[in-house]
């Protein structure tokens, strides 16, 4: 069947289904047709259908939007700087809704910033006296690189040595890291070094030191407020350990298009949330905990910024995107949020790996997850980690319960009827008093709620993991989690949370601090065997 054929048959059904999801043409900003002047390979139809009619030039390698769930930086960083939002994208017919529809991908230059800039001004190195050091209060002192991470690193090191193949240029010379993260910095500088939006083969990249890192984002933040200094607390274990125990950090990092576009952070300058500085903070913040597991929610920067910085310290990613991730509606969005969660290749062997689209009530949603089993390189233990983000605000209690449920019946399936142990890290979006807090409080894979043990009597949640001020007012809730096997793991000590007074009346996020969440962190230990 010839094009035109075959687009008479399908623009009756694709139109009508779109018109219940999209405005009229007429409405569309005028971005779009600008998108169309520069790429003559678009064209817009009535009620949102887009036909991509064929050009010279290789042909691009169709994929679905859905494919992104990747173990890498795969189906967005091989494209051309001047490739429409739909070919960006793939598939003609999901990739032509989203396309036509307004608010998402209008500019035809945004890419997934994979890779950019080179020397951006905020970080090249010019000749010339040190920027001044960070001020560092009692409280505020970072930590250091741990031999955990700069081990990782070393080993990374030495099997980019042994490859024959030539490693990839990470810059000019001017510096060993992501050129000082400048690749990551501004999306416009794609089409100026096209050359980076090839994805590099990540077991080519060149190993960056842990130490290297923290001091470049040190030198982007100097004119920032120090971060603050949170400490650990020891709880009680019933014995030592005979191997190193296992961090783990939780984390909502909250995805740049929808802090700048959509939560209305009233009490937020809008400069505490540019990109170029908020992501150093964030990478800040995990240096300074130094995590064997690393799980992220509203994750819209994971191919230009966290695959390849992560891969580079020792870490090995997936990301699983919400299907239709409200990014998506933000103009000059960098692509949609989701779930990722990062290893280190050193301390752990990956043995299965699902992503998880969540149900409620038979109906698939817009929630992911993602659960992995690894085996620990030291102990020979195996065990599964998953990350989560369940529907959020009030009215949708029971759908969270539901989708709650869901989880918990596909990681039943995974650890095999609980006889392997279990992590879960997420951001559940529901209070202690919900319903999906209380299926994992008394699900019988036996779950304990970490945080917990903070308490004086070890029952009680803390009072907040988010608080942030919004036109609709400030809202302080609990919740973060992360839940564990009490019978196979024990929790030896928890990272306390920031205090009201260091949070600060404007709330979160702030100068100080990237997120409207804080991070969760724990250091987990197996219970020996019988």
């Amino acid at each position: 069947m010839d094009t035109p054929s075959l687009v008479r048959l399908v623009a009756p059904a694709l139109s009508a289904r779109c018109a219940r999801r999209l405005p009229s043409s007429s409405s569309r900003p005028a971005a779009d047709s600008a998108s169309a002047s520069q790429h003559p390979q678009l064209r817009s139809r009535p009620l949102g259908l887009v036909c991509l009619r064929p050009s010279p030039g290789p042909r691009l390698e169709e994929k679905d939007p859905r494919s992104l769930c990747s173990d890498g930086p795969k189906s967005l960083l091989g494209l051309p700087a001047s490739a429409g939002p739909a070919v960006r994208w793939g598939a003609r017919g999901a990739a032509a809704v989203l396309a036509a529809a307004p608010g998402m991908y209008q500019s035809p230059r945004r890419l997934c910033s994979a890779l950019l800039q080179r020397d951006a001004p905020g970080l090249r190195r010019a000749p010339g006296p040190p920027p001044p050091p960070r001020r560092l209060s009692p409280t505020a002192a970072p930590r250091l690189a741990s031999p955990r991470l700069l081990a990782a690193a070393s080993a990374a090191r030495d099997v980019a040595r042994s490859c024959s193949r030539t490693v990839y240029p990470m810059g000019n010379g001017t510096s060993r890291l992501y050129s000082a993260l400048a690749k990551t910095l501004n999306s416009s500088a794609a089409s100026q070094h096209p050359e980076y939006l090839v994805a590099p083969d990540p077991e080519h990249l060149e190993p960056i030191d842990p130490k290297e890192l923290l001091e470049e984002c040190r030198a982007v933040l100097h004119t920032r407020p120090p971060r603050f200094q949170r400490d650990f607390v020891a709880l009680p274990a019933d014995g030592p350990s005979s191997h190193p125990p296992i961090r783990v950090m939780q984390w909502n990092i909250l995805a740049q298009a929808l802090g700048e576009g959509k939560d209305n952070f009233v009490q937020c300058p809008i400069e505490a949330l540019k990109w170029e500085e908020r992501k150093c903070l964030i990478l800040e913040e995990i240096l300074a905990y130094q995590p064997d597991i690393l799980c992220l929610q509203e994750v819209d920067h994971y191919f230009d910024t966290f695959q390849p910085l992560l891969s580079r310290l020792g870490y090995q990613g997936t990301f699983f995107p919400k299907p239709w991730s409200p990014c998506l509606d933000v103009e000059h969005n960098n692509g949609p949020d989701g779930c990722a969660l990062f290893f280190l290749q050193n301390r752990f062997k990956l043995v299965n790996s699902a992503n998880i689209r969540l149900t409620a009530m038979t109906l698939k949603t817009n929630q992911v997850a993602i659960a992995q089993t690894l085996e620990c390189k030291e102990s020979s233990r195996q065990f599964c980690i998953a990350v989560t983000h369940l529907k959020a605000r009030t009215g949708w209690e029971r759908f969270r319960s539901a989708q709650g449920c869901d989880l918990l019946q596909n990681l039943q399936t995974i650890t095999q009827g609980a006889k392997i142990p279990l992590i879960v890290c997420g951001d559940f979006n529901a209070e202690p008093t919900e319903e999906v807090y209380k299926h994992f409080a008394s699900s019988s894979l036996n779950l304990n709620s970490a945080y917990k043990l903070l308490s004086a009597d070890g029952q009680s949640e803390p009072p907040y993991t988010t608080w942030k001020i919004r036109t609709s007012g400030e809202c302080r809730h609990t919740l973060d989690y992360i839940w564990y096997s009490r019978q196979a793991l024990s929790v030896r000590s928890a990272l306390d949370l920031l205090t009201e007074e260091q949070i600060g009346p404007n709330r979160l996020p702030s100068f100080n601090y990237p997120s409207d969440h804080l991070s969760l962190v724990c250091d987990f230990s197996f219970n020996e065997e019988p």
